[in-house]
């Protein structure tokens, strides 16, 4: 009695095991087999991703071999019409980014002039300054200012003659 259930556990425990190798096999089967961008083999479940080749797919699940061969059929007429579509889609991308560049160009030549226009301004803005300083100190009228400290002083004319020095110097930078 006991031989015989050692042998009727050892039989259950092989049978588990040839059960379990032919499961394993049937999902062996299954799997897809590809050489990947850097040139090592994968093995996968899962079909490879999209953009490999198909000369590098070395190994297909049984029922999608048709499956890949009907899409093979498939990718090749929408190849056909893809490199029919693909000059008006080349053109109109072409033309979309023509357009962008001529965009952003004109916004660069804008901004340049109205940086341009901002400047010239200033600069017309500080020589009606000096020249209005320059006529003040040519008047001869008394000129205040306030030093360092916060003290009001009048020019004599070592000063007035600084200042006025100072004023031509201005009016030739932004006066032309």
């Amino acid at each position: 009695m006991k031989n015989a259930r050692a042998s009727s556990s050892v039989l259950a425990i092989l049978l588990l095991a040839g059960l379990s190798m032919v499961g394993s096999s049937a999902e062996a089967g299954m799997q897809w087999k590809w050489r990947d961008a850097s040139g090592a083999i994968q093995y996968s479940d899962r079909p490879p991703p999209s953009g490999t080749p198909d000369k590098d797919i070395l190994a297909r699940p049984a029922a999608s071999a048709r499956a890949a061969a009907r899409a093979a059929e498939a990718a090749a007429s929408q190849a056909s019409a893809a490199a029919a579509a693909a000059p008006a889609a080349s053109k109109a991308i072409d033309q979309e980014l023509e357009a962008k560049r001529k965009k952003a160009e004109e916004e660069k030549a804008a901004k340049q002039k109205a940086d341009e226009e901002k400047v010239a301004k200033q600069k017309a803005d500080n020589c009606q300054r000096a020249r209005s300083y320059q006529r003040t100190l040519a008047d001869g009228l008394r000129v205040v200012r306030t030093n360092a400290k916060g003290e009001r002083e009048f020019l004599d004319d070592k000063g007035r003659a600084d200042e006025m020095q100072r004023t031509q110097e201005s009016i030739s930078a932004n006066c032309n």
